[in-house]
């Protein structure tokens, strides 16, 4: 393992291992002693990473507050604080959007369906602004703090990116701000259709984002709704189960994607 402090090779392996269990190295260059999450992100944490990262997710993937994420752990034999949990949110959700995002990127469909729907932040609607292709997957979100051509300009530069390419179809509801912004950012060759019932497909998305946000009853500030909401599509998308033509997916398999896309996940954030 190389040393996070000189980036040097020349180390050796200690029989000492950490208080949680973790490997212990000695550097022969800069005469440093440090363990298997030196220079990680979970550097400083005094709970395992699994129990950490277990944490995030369940508050991503169910309908949990912090106290209910605190007393779930603590049967499991960790007492931690709610407001450690928040901390652990702050610092491991962004995290998790980073690792989905980069695996996602560049598989955008050539149709895209383009809204926005209503969150609450310290007591006043903001505007989470999502788009998906026409399979369903996620493309990106944004929140933001108005709902004009700026927003859906910085929106669509953001698809362009996460896609990495551009859609031939474009589908929005009739806010004028899409009409000049696509044309803007997008181009006029795209075919762009604002009618109401053809984005039903973008209205019924919103359904998930909304389930989990009802029972928060809102947030508190900007930052932690955007961090928060950007973390929730990203790993709602990356398990979800993808259907050809409409076809049933058997409870059993459904359970088995589920299990192994949860633990594949897990190893990648712990690496």
């Amino acid at each position: 393992m190389a040393c996070p402090h000189c980036r040097s090779t020349s180390t050796s392996n200690r029989k000492r291992r950490t208080s949680l269990g973790y490997r212990t190295f000695y550097c022969r260059d800069c005469d440093r002693r440090f363990n298997e999450r030196s220079g990680t992100p979970f550097n400083d944490l005094q709970f395992p990473n699994d129990i950490v990262l277990m944490a995030v997710l369940w508050r991503l993937r169910y309908k949990l507050g912090f106290r209910d994420v605190a007393e779930l752990l603590l049967q499991r034999g960790f007492a931690v604080s709610y407001e450690t949990i928040r901390v652990w949110e702050f610092r491991f959700a962004p995290l998790v959007s980073e690792n989905l995002r980069a695996k996602r990127r560049g598989t955008a469909g050539h149709s895209w369906y383009l809204d926005e729907t209503y969150i609450k932040v310290s007591g006043r609607w903001r505007y989470l602004y999502r788009a998906i292709d026409r399979e369903g997957n996620l493309l990106d979100s944004m929140l933001s703090e108005h709902r004009d051509k700026h927003a859906a300009r910085r929106f669509l530069r953001r698809l362009i990116d996460s896609a990495a390419r551009k859609p031939l179809r474009m589908t929005t509801d009739k806010h004028p701000a899409y009409t000049k912004a696509i044309r803007w950012i997008v181009g006029r060759k795209v075919l762009h259709r604002h009618n109401q019932y053809l984005n039903n497909r973008m209205e019924q998305n919103h359904r998930g984002i909304k389930q989990r946000y009802y029972p928060m009853l809102g947030f508190a500030k900007f930052e932690s709704a955007s961090r928060f909401c950007t973390a929730l599509d990203e790993f709602r998308n990356y398990l979800r189960v993808q259907t050809t033509g409409g076809e049933h997916v058997p409870a059993d398999v459904r359970r088995n994607i589920f299990t192994e896309r949860w633990s594949t996940l897990m190893t990648e954030l712990s690496a």
